[in-house]
């Protein structure tokens, strides 16, 4: 049995997805059990009393959190506890070098994890495709986006591909120890990307850089706490830096199959970002 935490945000639905297609067994960890329709079990990572029924009888869990990462260590210890045999983490591209706050806070738990002695694998995507979904007001209401990210690439991944390579990692052997580096097929900046939305939407959209001050009051405005907002300006800096513009082979040598190129992401969403009222 695999136990999947995190299943109804954009990783953890899709990684679901492919797990039904497979029709491999799975159960939900949800803090509230049956709340999505879906088989599920009581799981909450502010309520460790959960963890062990959550965990009976499980082989295999997918480690997601959308909250701050060292809500998981306790979870990794009731893992080991409950005779898990194999922890799939969701972490972040560059984890290993620890040099931003985001990449630091996940290695603290891939530590722990390793330390745990229960075999693992580690899922290090780079920044997700979707993510842009979140700036689809504005790129249908002034045809542009916003962000502090200077001309900085990136080699973006589609989620799908991400809950692909988890699906197939928690059904299959051969993965353990091992730490996939996983990104789309190329590296873009903001202003590739929104020459890319354009072409699919048909309506003009720009890409505008914002000094980091700027974009983090938007953020503590729009309510993320003032240290998570630090946090995003630094993993900004990050890419400015130009550490997340490598592209990997890996979503291929696990699925066997290219990952999504962001003209294909475009095109499924084109309808989330296009605006009737642009010319």
């Amino acid at each position: 049995m695999i136990l999947v935490t995190g299943a109804t945000g954009k990783v953890g639905s899709a990684v679901v997805k492919e797990l039904e297609a497979l029709k491999a067994p799975y159960r939900a960890g949800l803090r509230h059990a049956g709340s999505m329709g879906m088989d599920s079990v009581a799981f909450d990572f502010d309520d460790p009393e959960t963890f062990g029924p959550a965990l009976t009888g499980v082989e295999k869990l997918f480690l997601l959190t959308s909250g701050g990462t060292e809500r998981e260590a306790p979870a990794v210890d009731a893992a080991k506890a409950a005779g898990v045999r194999h922890i799939v983490k969701l972490s972040v591209w560059g984890s290993d070098r620890e040099d931003f706050a985001f990449g630091r806070n996940h290695r603290a738990i891939e530590k722990r994890i390793e330390a745990s002695g229960v075999p693992y694998t580690f899922l290090r995507p780079n920044g997700f495709m979707q993510n842009y979904l979140a700036q689809a007001a504005t790129i249908k209401s002034q045809g542009a986006f916003y962000l502090p990210a200077r001309d900085s690439k990136y080699s973006l991944i589609d989620v799908r591909d991400v809950g692909a390579v988890a699906a197939r990692v928690l059904t299959a052997s051969g993965h353990e120890g091992r730490a996939y580096a996983l990104s789309g097929p190329e590296s873009l900046s903001n202003g590739e990307i929104a020459r890319k939305l354009s072409a699919a939407t048909g309506n003009p959209i720009t890409y505008v850089d914002v000094p980091d001050d700027v974009f983090r009051q938007s953020l503590v405005e729009a309510g993320v706490p003032g240290p998570y907002a630090d946090d995003y300006i630094d993993l900004n800096h990050y890419y400015i830096a130009g550490k997340g513009a490598a592209v990997t082979a890996d979503v291929e040598s696990v699925t066997g199959r290219a990952p999504r190129t962001f003209d294909e992401f475009a095109s499924d969403f084109a309808l989330q970002f296009k605006s009737e009222e642009l010319p």
